[in-house]
C-alpha cells in the first residue's frame, strides 16, 4: 500500500507531463489544469490505498476518462449555450503569460552554453513539433503522447486507452508518419 509520502511524490512526478498532455488534448490551459487536479484528487481519494506500482496506470486511466468527460460536457454545453467569448473582440486578449513555455524551460539551465541562434532554432523546432502534435487526431495524439512523452510501454498504453495493443501500435505508427511528413514539408528533419 502506498504511503501518503509515496502518493505525494508520485503526484509531483507526473504533474507537469500530465498537464502538458492534457493541454494537447483540450487546447485550453485552464481546463487542462482543472482536469489534472480533478484526476489527482480522484486518485488520492479512491485509490490512495493501492500499491505504489499500480498508481501510474490508474492515474493515466483516470486522466483519460476525465479528459473524455470534459469533452462530453463541452459538447453538451456548446449545444445548449452560446459562449460569451464569441462576443469578445480580439483586442480584449490579456497578458502574454505562457505556462507551457515556462514548464518547457524549467531545469534547462545548461542552455546558456548554446548560442542565441541555436536556442532560437531549437525553440522554433519545438514549437513546430508541438503544433503538429496538436493537429493529430485525438486517439493518435493520445497514443503518441503516452508512448513517447509518458514513456509507457504498449501494454500500459493499451490499458490506459481501453483498446488493444494492436490499436496502440497502429495509432502510434500513423502519428509518427503524419508528424514526419508534416515536419519534413517544413524542412525539419530529426
Amino acid at each position: 500500500m502506498a504511503s501518503e509520502q509515496e502518493l505525494s511524490d508520485f503526484l509531483k512526478s507526473v504533474d507537469k507531463r500530465a498537464f502538458k498532455r492534457t493541454v494537447y488534448h483540450v487546447r485550453d490551459e485552464e481546463a487542462a489544469l482543472d482536469i489534472v487536479q480533478d484526476s489527482m484528487i480522484k486518485l488520492a481519494e479512491h485509490y490512495g490505498d493501492k500499491p505504489i506500482n499500480e498508481l501510474p496506470m490508474l492515474f493515466q486511466r483516470i486522466l483519460s476518462n476525465s479528459t473524455l468527460d470534459w469533452f462530453r460536457r463541452q459538447k453538451t454545453r456548446n449545444a445548449l449555450f452560446t459562449s460569451l467569448s464569441d462576443f469578445e473582440s480580439p483586442s480584449d486578449e490579456g497578458g502574454d503569460f505562457d505556462l507551457l513555455e515556462i514548464h518547457s524551460t524549467e531545469g534547462n539551465e545548461r542552455e546558456g552554453s548554446q548560442s542565441t541562434e541555436d536556442q532560437l532554432r531549437r525553440k522554433q523546432i519545438f514549437q513546430e513539433i508541438e503544433k503538429e502534435i496538436q493537429e493529430l487526431p485525438a486517439r493518435q495524439r493520445e497514443a503518441f503522447l503516452m508512448r513517447y512523452w509518458e514513456e509507457m510501454d504498449v501494454a500500459e498504453t493499451a490499458a490506459a486507452m481501453g483498446c488493444s495493443e494492436g490499436s496502440v501500435k497502429t495509432h502510434c505508427f500513423r502519428a509518427i508518419q503524419t508528424l514526419s511528413k508534416a515536419l519534413k514539408a517544413k524542412g525539419i528533419e530529426l
